[in-house]
């Protein structure tokens, strides 16, 4: 009989099920590097799932709300060329131009044309999608404390040097900081 105080392991988890058949099905193979990458794939797609929830709330996509966060974050006039937010948000220029699409039919953004020779253009957040983004980046970031709850301040800060470090190496192989 299991005493109180006694510490019990959790349970399998899901990913610990995939690693043990994939060391009975091929026990040559070092499947350790799953512990760790199988839960960050599947803590991603879970923290997606949650944070969807929020921008569907104010009838956005994850693409949309990251095309207003990136204008709002340009600071006034809230604006960026459509280059710089796809650079901004890590999506093509075809992507960026559907989202901009959607956003402008929604009256959240304009377009105009650029200072310069006329050719290029500018995308711009209206005040009713300044309003959208400021009231969802509030929820947003009430979202993202509720989530990161789970773990202990001294945990998460932890968690946060450890991916900050283990992103700048991925991000930079060569170490030398020109990524």
């Amino acid at each position: 009989m299991q005493q109180p105080h006694e510490h019990q392991d959790p349970p399998p988890d899901h990913v610990a099920r995939i690693q043990a058949a994939w060391r009975r099905e091929r026990p040559d193979l070092d499947v350790g590097p799953q512990a760790v990458i199988g839960r960050l794939h599947r803590l991603a797609a879970l923290l997606t799932r949650e944070l969807c929830v929020v921008y569907q709330r104010y009838g956005l996509s994850e693409g949309e709300f990251d095309v207003l966060a990136a204008l709002r974050r340009a600071g006034a006039p809230y604006e960026r060329a459509p280059g710089e937010l796809a650079a901004h948000t890590m999506v093509t220029t075809g992507a960026m131009t559907k989202r901009i699409d959607r956003l402008e039919r929604s009256g959240l953004v304009t377009r105009r044309r650029g200072d310069g020779d006329g050719r290029g253009r500018v995308v711009g957040l209206t005040v009713p999608g300044r309003e959208l983004i400021d009231r969802a980046f509030t929820d947003h970031m009430r979202n993202e404390q509720r989530l990161l709850a789970a773990l202990s301040p001294a945990r998460a800060e932890a968690l946060e040097g450890d991916l900050t470090a283990w992103l700048a190496a991925l991000e930079d192989p060569r170490g030398d900081g020109r990524s």
